[in-house]
């Protein structure tokens, strides 16, 4: 049974950072993208970063030069390190991991992990 455990969030106040961290297990496939996800009160999960299996990175606008997403491969953990946080950062953030699928060729997010809640006061 695949699983994605995200741990390390909490409350903080605006301007501090916070560092998550994923542990994924029971994965009979490696992955060719992971990323993370957050979902607010009332609004739609969306997309907050994600680094292919060849180390390549992308962030949401509203997170770029905030946001830090890095692996360890060897050690099966994904890492986000959120520095300057704001207070429209308070969501669940959610591990998630994607497999290639065929016709076209793409690499789509399929499994996400139960989610840590991130809480950021002014």
């Amino acid at each position: 049974q695949e699983q994605l455990v995200e741990s390390g969030g909490g409350s903080v106040q605006a301007g501090g950072s916070l560092k998550l961290s994923c542990a994924a297990s029971g994965f009979m496939f490696s992955s060719c993208q992971m990323g993370w996800y957050r979902q607010a009160p009332g609004k739609e999960r969306e997309l907050v970063a994600s680094i292919s299996s060849d180390g390549a990175t992308t962030y949401a606008d509203s997170v770029k030069g905030r946001f830090t997403i890095s692996q360890d491969n060897a050690k099966n953990m994904l890492y986000l390190q959120m520095n300057s946080l704001k207070t429209e950062d308070t969501a669940v953030y959610y591990c998630a991991a994607g497999w290639i699928v065929p016709d076209p060729v793409s690499c789509d997010f399929g499994h996400w992990g139960q989610g840590s809640q991130v809480t950021v006061s002014s």
